[in-house]
């Protein structure tokens, strides 16, 4: 990225995190930093120049499955801050759960953030950098921090189980107790931890323990571990470690390493940021890291209705087949929201609405939606579809028009294009027979119907006028064909088009030029707005009509899209070209969502 000029902040809507950086970049908070052209410690970052970068921002997620909306909101907000202010986001994978981590994650990750239209590249005065980094790839500084805390009397190893060092922590209203090897010296914890490191201990057997104050009223204040014996081989490392360091403790480190200056994560972290603080004081004070250090800001995650951003739940639904994929339009995960036709545009244009803030809410689904209209009304083109076909014909064709006669219609394809440029135009055919919806004929019309049923008459739109006069039915009774005659010279552009007038006009498709197309309309997968709420069982509400899959009859312009083109059917919403299944000669489309939220009370 180039540096932002100036101005660039003008009309973005302010929040509490605007108004903290404003204030660091008036006070110069971060002004005497120094940036050696990679992450490092004090004595790297001190060979480095002023940081041309007004401030650093980062995007953590741990590779352990795909990102979410919930995610969205974040990398708009990192990636975003960086971009406004004239400085630098980090793409950071916190990487230190060697169990739960895959490749195939750290891939769908820099997938999905260059999807929605970021990067982690800098060019400050024609210096390039790529700014793609791993926690794993810090793991020797933190070993090396936590043997710091060790020798300055900071840190000890516990051998309490699992369910002594539970029960020793204490609650709310009950200090903590003081493990019984708390009081060991730092030699012999150096020691203890050095056999740690070397595998000499069982997985669990004992954890390196921060030694803070076990009366702390925050209980993540009593000694938390930073460090325990796992055999697992790691993505990025291999089997070089057997030690880990816990996600509290690597976390703050990573932030220093990076230079980050506004470490910016949701509210669920609030409760550890004074371990983050007491932590990054500690390597400062010990001149392992340089002041100023980075400081923690906590911000609302998104909470949408209808969905759930548990990893581990939308896990579940991939491995218990519920859903077809982590990319399976239905999910809630960007791969997933980019397959149902989502465009990076209205996700940004939603995040952009729902702001930030401190405080917990919920953001209804329909304003997503409501973005994606916004952002594809302009650019979306339009076609005509059938989704529930029956055929109509019309018996004077051949008498008015010529036996076998085409006619040539035509639309706008974008009927309110962008200023200044000029709509493309569709091209289809009317002949004697074609495909309407069956909502669109009643034999005996309810009070108000204005379509066809015998002796009315409607237009076919970018065609003729028609006259309804009756149906053909199979042996149980349903209506398998609707007749009506063609009135001559009403033609849609024609002098005559309104000669005659009429109170509804109906889309439909030509039988001789239109293409059979796969459908799937998609809905919430959830029926429920807050499925998982209150311990539920989230799949007791998923919605069973969430896919339906229909064949239907697409006019030839529709034919001819391309995977991941957008398109607006007419009078049913928006629909996207699915980019696995279609293809040439086997259309298929995925519903995105329709005109208007069908969900509102």
């Amino acid at each position: 990225m180039n540096a932002p000029t100036a101005d660039s902040t003008l009309n973005k809507p302010t929040n509490f995190l605007r108004g903290i950086i404003d204030r660091d970049l008036e006070q110069g908070t971060y002004a005497s930093r120094q940036w050696a052209g990679s992450p490092g410690d004090a004595a790297h970052q001190e060979t480095g120049q002023p940081d041309p970068a007004k401030i650093r921002t980062r995007f953590p997620p741990e590779p352990n499955g795909y990102l979410h909306v919930g995610h969205a909101k974040s990398i708009c907000l990192n990636f975003g801050l960086a971009r406004d202010y004239g400085g630098v986001c980090h793409m950071r994978f916190d990487d230190t759960n060697p169990e739960k981590e895959e490749q195939e994650y750290v891939d769908s990750i820099l997938d999905a953030v260059k999807w929605l239209g970021f990067g982690w590249e800098s060019n400050f005065n024609g210096q390039a950098q790529t700014h793609l980094y791993y926690a794993s790839n810090y793991f020797d500084f933190m070993y090396r921090a936590a043997e710091y805390l060790i020798e300055a009397g900071l840190a000890y190893v516990d051998e309490q189980t699992p369910e002594e060092m539970r029960a020793n922590r204490g609650d709310f209203t009950t200090p903590g107790k003081d493990s019984p090897f708390r009081s060991r010296t730092p030699a012999e914890n150096l020691a203890r931890f050095r056999e740690m490191r070397d595998g000499q201990h069982a997985d669990g057997a004992m954890v390196l323990r921060a030694r803070i104050d076990m009366a702390s009223p925050n209980i993540n204040m009593r000694d938390p571990a930073i460090y325990r014996i796992k055999r697992a081989t790691h993505h990025n490392t291999g089997d070089k470690w057997c030690i880990y360091p816990m996600y509290t403790f690597a976390h703050p480190i990573e932030d220093a390493l990076e230079q980050v200056t506004h470490s910016i994560c949701t509210l669920e972290f609030e409760d550890q940021r004074p371990f983050y603080d007491w932590l990054l004081e500690r390597l400062a004070e010990g001149g392992l890291i340089n002041q100023p250090v980075p400081r923690q800001y906590e911000f609302a995650r998104l909470n949408l209705t209808y969905v759930i951003t548990s990893k581990r739940k939308l896990k579940q639904l991939v491995d218990e087949k519920v859903v077809e994929g982590w990319d399976d339009p239905r999910m809630p995960t960007i791969v997933g929201l980019r397959r149902r036709g989502y465009t990076p545009q209205a996700i940004q244009l939603f995040c952009e609405r729902i702001g930030v803030s401190k405080a917990d809410s919920w953001i209804d689904y329909s304003t997503l939606d409501i973005a994606l209209r916004d952002d594809l009304e302009s650019k979306a083109h339009r076609g005509m579809v059938v989704l529930d076909p029956v055929k109509l014909t019309l018996s004077n064709w051949d008498e008015v028009m010529g036996a076998g006669h085409q006619e040539p219609c035509s639309l706008p394809a974008l009927p309110h294009p962008p200023e200044g440029v000029e709509s493309p135009v569709r091209h289809f055919k009317l002949g004697k027979e074609v495909w309407i919806e069956r909502e669109d004929f009643e034999e005996v019309p309810p009070k108000g119907y204005k379509r066809l049923f015998p002796g009315n008459k409607v237009r076919l739109k970018g065609g003729y006028v028609i006259e309804c006069t009756g149906c053909v039915k199979d042996a149980d009774g349903k209506v398998v064909e609707v007749l009506a005659t063609v009135v001559p010279d009403t033609k849609s552009g024609t002098p005559g088009a309104d000669s005659v007038k009429v109170k509804a006009a109906i889309t439909w498709v030509g039988v001789a030029d239109g293409v059979a197309a796969e459908v799937r309309l998609y809905d919430r997968l959830f029926s429920d707005p807050h499925p998982d709420a209150g311990g539920k069982d989230f799949k007791a509400s998923l919605n069973p009509d969430s896919k339906k899959v229909v064949t239907a009859y697409v006019e030839p312009s529709l034919a001819q899209a391309q995977p991941d083109q957008k398109f607006q059917f007419e009078r049913f919403g928006y629909f996207v070209a699915d980019c696995k299944d279609h293809q040439a000669g086997k259309p298929v489309f995925n519903k995105i969502t329709g005109l208007k939220d069908s969900w509102a009370k």
